[in-house]
């Protein structure tokens, strides 16, 4: 019985004219059941409700539609969770209770995206719903404080470190260093790593190194390969798959400022650097890797080292690298070439004189015989040439 004309007049000047039973309008909501109808000039003997500065004219009607629909969850399925959530907006304010209802069920029930979320969130703000029908939402939208980003992102970068399938990991890498990225959409308010729980990951995959180095030192067979062990993967791999996860690490420890530990940690390793020599080519050019890594973080000045550290990585390490450029060369997985032979190039001109002209001359003996297969560094080896012998120098005051 559509005994009801309803006037809907929008912010902007729009109206809409509804033609409804008042006894189902008025059931359905407490807003309009408050209402005194009067008379429509307009019908004969009918009743007219008006309301003004209505503010989503579509929202409204929608909301009104849905106390006499037979199926309000299919009509908001069919609508989507943007509008479901104008519609329940509306529900509220007209206190609607079936409609809310059905809105939070419908809501709770579907996947949003971030837009959606972010409506929700300033919905709920500003509304408060029957917690019995909202907790499922509100479970959705508050997140459990049981454990901070920057504590599973450590358990994250754990996994990683952890994972022996070469095509996850490099997905898992992207998608840390995504959520790490200091312009990443997911980074808010983050108080920044556990250093200490980030470098006993870094210990952990260097003891894993060293093992493995250790292991390639056993006996070979007839061929000259280096015996695997029944089950496990090639030597080679796992030794690549350690180097690749400290170079990782070093990225993820220069992009927060908190890598000069690491660089002090490399130039230590004895035993590394000593069975570098033992060991094949083919293994052990992957420890050039990190030192690459290393280099570049050095040359290019993000990581900021007292001058002893820098000498004693250069002198552990400088050597490794100009044997195993060529391997580098032939096999990059990635690496920047030409930044490595700037950026060593750079760091080497951050050390004393003398100790520059010592690592120059073992370069310059070395290119002199090995030509491409070295890292070109006659730019840098030409500035130290000038701050040596053709600039004056500083004496020293008396």
């Amino acid at each position: 019985m559509l005994d009801l004309r309803l006037l809907l007049r929008g912010a902007h000047g729009r109206c809409v004219l509804m033609e409804l039973d008042s006894s189902v309008l008025c059931g359905c909501s407490d807003f309009f059941a408050a209402m005194a109808p009067r008379e429509d000039a307009a019908g004969a003997g009918g009743k007219r409700l008006e309301v003004d500065g209505v503010e989503n004219l579509d929202a409204f009607c929608a909301a009104v539609e849905l106390m006499y629909n037979p199926d309000p969850i299919g009509c908001l399925a069919a609508a989507g969770v943007s509008r479901a959530i104008d519609v329940l907006e509306v529900c509220s304010s007209i206190m609607f209770s079936k409609g809310i209802k059905s809105c939070l069920t419908y809501i709770e029930a579907v996947p949003w995206n971030e837009n959606e979320e972010e409506k929700l969130k300033n919905l709920f703000a500003r509304f408060t719903f029957d917690e019995a029908m909202s907790q499922d939402i509100l479970a959705r939208l508050r997140p459990h404080n049981w454990k901070s980003s920057d504590d599973l992102t450590i358990q994250l970068i754990q996994s990683v470190t952890g994972s022996t399938s070469t095509v996850a990991r490099k997905d898992m890498q992207s998608l840390v260093n995504g959520l790490l990225s200091k312009s990443s959409v997911y980074q808010k308010d983050s108080s920044g790593l556990n250093k200490e729980s980030l470098y006993q990951i870094c210990y952990s995959c260097l003891e894993s190194l060293v093992d493995l180095f250790e292991e390639a030192r056993e006996p070979t067979d007839y061929t000259g390969q280096i015996l695997v062990v029944r089950g496990s993967k090639p030597l080679i791999e796992r030794v690549s798959r350690q180097t690749e996860n400290l170079s990782w690490l070093l990225d993820i420890l220069v992009n927060n400022d908190i890598a000069e530990e690491f660089v002090e940690l490399w130039a230590k390793q004895d035993r590394l650097i000593r069975m570098h020599e033992q060991a094949s080519a083919m293994v052990r050019y992957e420890l050039s890797r990190i030192s690459a890594a290393v280099f570049i973080a050095l040359g290019k000045g993000k990581v900021q080292c007292r001058g002893n550290v820098r000498s004693l990585v250069f002198r552990g390490w400088f050597s490794t690298m100009l044997l195993d450029f060529g391997w580098l060369q032939r096999c990059p997985k990635g690496l920047d070439l030409r930044s490595l032979e700037e950026n060593l190039g750079r760091g080497i001109l951050t050390l004393p004189l003398r100790q520059q002209q010592c690592l120059f001359e073992e370069w310059f003996q070395f290119y002199s015989t090995k030509g491409a297969e070295c890292p070109n560094l006659i730019r840098a080896f030409q500035v130290w040439w000038r701050r040596s012998f053709v600039r004056s120098s500083v004496e020293p005051q008396r």
